[in-house]
């Protein structure tokens, strides 16, 4: 099992997502479902209880580390995200990361935050708190992001943080209108990290 971790900033914690969000998760959820036209949020207690049950099943089976967004002013959850599809390569016995037991690389996603969420620092600071984890703890050599092709807001925030474009991967994933989507792939590596973190902690430092 992946262990659960918690990722405490100045505006918001990522708590390991477990059923007691699940009213958080809804209520988050419920405010605006217009923001969710690219995304698979939930829409009702089932459907969250469906989600929570979903993403610890992956953390379970060591693909993933799911959070809720939580406000750090008041303890609303405010959204949710995850990191997963963890991959550890095979490096060879004499290789410096073969002992590892972290992972090498991931992808961070199913990010969405509620209405009173949005322009404000939470999606800012969950990526540098998740990052910073993923690269200073872990060690990880590269974070990959995808977001539906369709999503302008979305790879606007990733490019916004230093996401590198990579390309469109073409019928990638089933989207949340239930379609093969085109995804447009956006990376993180070891070595951008410094300046990434730069830039994120400077957006922070004018809220």
């Amino acid at each position: 099992m992946t262990e659960a971790i918690l990722l405490q900033g100045r505006h918001v914690r990522l708590e390991p997502l477990n059923h007691s969000h699940v009213d958080g998760l809804v209520a988050a959820a419920c405010a605006d479902r217009s923001l969710y036209q690219w995304s698979p949020v939930p829409a009702n207690k089932l459907e969250a209880m469906q989600y929570v049950d979903t993403a610890l099943l992956w953390q379970k089976d060591g693909t993933a580390v799911p959070f809720a967004i939580v406000r750090q002013d008041d303890g609303a959850v405010i959204g949710s995200t995850r990191y997963f599809l963890m991959e550890r390569w095979a490096w060879p016995k004499s290789h410096t990361r073969h002992a590892r037991s972290a992972a090498d690389a991931c992808e961070i996603g199913y990010t969405w935050l509620g209405r009173s969420a949005i322009r404000t620092p939470a999606n800012t600071e969950s990526k540098l708190l998740m990052l910073t984890h993923a690269f200073e703890t872990w060690g990880m050599l590269r974070v990959c992001f995808h977001a539906d092709a369709r999503n302008q807001r979305s790879r606007a925030a990733l490019e916004r943080i230093g996401g590198k474009f990579e390309g469109i991967l073409r019928s990638h994933r089933m989207a949340a209108d239930f379609i093969a989507r085109d995804s447009a792939r956006y990376s993180i590596v070891a070595a951008e990290w410094p300046d990434v973190k730069q830039k994120l902690t400077g957006y922070l430092a004018h809220t």
